[in-house]
């Protein structure tokens, strides 16, 4: 794919900044011109999407190597840089935001109704934020745009929500902002043992993994940097207010929590905490397991007593995610292969029932599952594109879950075939709530007479669902496509694990010399 030379040569820097082009015409646009926003967003978000496509027509399947990397001095004095880079881990997850945004504005021309060109400025705020995160190779860089993304979430639910947004929001920004500051600290960390073992200030990922560092040491980073991933994720014990959150956020704004927010914590295991701590990471596999497992379980449980449909889809998020979790800490590439192409399933079938759920919550105005029944007959369109996105997130054998979860089982099954037996339980329990939610929804008489008069899906609605029908189709009949991009990084995240977790073991320096000397730091060509 033929591209301009400046675009070729900074390729993600324009990926990542593009949607601040757009917040930016914005806020020049008049409030009262509504229309105008809608399209000046859309069209932002489409642009973004169609420059983020020479990453993947471009990318070469046989490096592990990051690519198109862009590398300059940002603040020189503490060795701190911008530094971006994308392999087959990352690849996916920018492609599914770029992918995910311009569907998701689309969705919001009948849903938001006041305060608009706010509501489009958060949404391209948070995109930008959350493609820097999948991209930044510089651990002070990749926690600004982090901490970016928190704000614009916050916004979305406590302006836009519903019912007790306000302290579904506050309850987000705390649980999240409370384990990035104690990643914040372990960053802080990282960088002062690299400059005692190195005698160079950097904030640089890659000369992190190089790294050998020690086993105590190890066991306490990890638990920080694990905690801030965990809440995000979020992981049992820690998913307490993705419910409330996902509830009381706007329709849009759950599509991106789910498909999006939640896959910054998963990946932030996946290319921090499990390479750079590989000795405290191989060492609590069953206690991540054990937890992913009970979320798995757990959150399908909590899931089948739900009245509400979107409490349903949101406690499905819990047990979906801890599939992705046993695929990552399965340590093999089956595993992690798995677990990152659930990702993005999980951004296609769970960001597709919120818009589905959506739809029909701006018809009724209510999410009550007693309050419907007999759908089918009435909107045929939409009840078989909401039975296809409920076959999908239940796994059925050639749509888009079934492949990922086949592989984490299998990868896990190579660690503890317990676990994996475990985790299969999930399996069938999504399949007991999906159904029986849909049947519910969908089949039986109309008994409620406020059903019979609702429109089925408009011409701008079945654009918004047609692109998760067709990636439901091709990831399922077709994963190699998504696969064979992935597997050398995987590959070589794997072995990177198990060769520094070797040197870890076989060397142990003083962790009490290593802390003490900390306050001795001194900034670069400071006295």
């Amino acid at each position: 794919m033929t591209v301009p030379a400046f675009l070729s040569s900074n390729l993600l820097t324009v990926v990542i900044f593009f949607p601040l082009a757009g917040v930016l015409l914005l806020l020049f646009l008049p409030k009262g011109n509504i229309r105008l926003i809608r399209n000046v967003a859309l069209l932002t978000a489409l642009a973004e999407f169609l420059l983020s496509l020479p990453i993947v027509f471009r990318f070469e399947d046989a490096t592990a190597s990051m690519q198109f990397v862009e590398r300059a001095s940002w603040i020189a004095g503490y060795g701190i840089e911008y530094h971006v880079g994308v392999d087959g881990i990352s690849l996916w997850l920018v492609m599914l935001t770029t992918f995910l945004l311009p569907t998701t504005i689309l969705s919001t021309y009948g849903a938001v109704k006041s305060h608009v060109k706010e509501f489009m400025i958060f949404l391209l705020l948070l995109e930008s934020g959350m493609v820097g995160v999948f991209l930044a190779m510089d651990l002070f860089l990749f926690y600004v745009f982090w901490e970016l993304v928190l704000v614009p979430m916050f916004l979305l639910i406590g302006v836009w929500g519903t019912d007790r947004c306000i302290y579904s929001a506050i309850k987000f920004f705390l649980y999240t902002f409370a384990g990035s500051v104690l990643m914040l600290v372990a960053i802080i960390a990282l960088y002062f043992h690299h400059y005692d073992v190195t005698g160079v200030y950097t904030t640089s990922l890659l000369s992190m993994y190089d790294l050998t560092i020690p086993v105590k040491l190890q066991y306490w980073l990890f638990a920080a940097f694990a905690l801030a991933f965990a809440v995000k994720v979020p992981m049992f014990p820690f998913h307490t207010w993705l419910p409330d959150a996902h509830v009381d956020a706007p329709t849009a704004g759950s599509v991106i929590l789910a498909a999006l927010l939640l896959k910054m914590g998963t990946y932030g295991f996946l290319r921090f905490a499990i390479p750079l701590f590989p000795v405290a990471a191989s060492d609590l596999v069953p206690v991540v397991a054990a937890l992913a497992v009970i979320g798995i379980i757990y959150g399908a449980l909590v899931a089948t007593v739900q009245k509400d449909m979107k409490k349903l889809v949101a406690y499905s998020s819990v047990s979906h995610l801890g599939f992705v979790m046993l695929g990552l800490f399965a340590l093999n590439v089956q595993g992690i292969e798995g677990g990152i192409l659930q990702m993005v399933n999980h951004g296609i079938s769970t960001g597709a029932l919120f818009l589905l759920v959506g739809m029909l919550y701006e018809r009724r105005h209510t999410r009550l599952i007693s309050e419907y029944g007999g759908l089918f007959k009435i909107q045929p369109v939409f009840a078989t594109v909401f039975l296809i996105i409920t076959l999908s997130s239940l796994g059925l054998p050639g749509l888009n879950n079934f492949v990922g979860e086949f592989l984490i089982l299998m990868g896990m099954f190579r660690v503890s075939p317990g676990f994996a037996l475990l985790a299969s339980v999930g399996v069938v329990l999504s399949a007991v709530y999906m159904l029986w939610m849909f049947q519910r929804v969908m089949f039986g008489a109309v008994t409620n007479e406020k059903n019979r008069s609702l429109p089925d899906l408009s011409a701008r609605e079945v654009a918004c669902m047609l692109p998760f029908l067709v990636f439901v189709f091709w990831i399922g009949f077709f994963p190699q496509t998504f696969l064979r991009k992935m597997t050398a990084s995987v590959t070589a995240v794997v072995a990177r694990i198990e060769t520094k977790r070797q040197a870890a073991l076989g060397e142990r320096p003083s962790d009490e010399t290593v802390l003490a000397r900390y306050l001795d730091w001194k900034p670069q060509g400071r006295p």
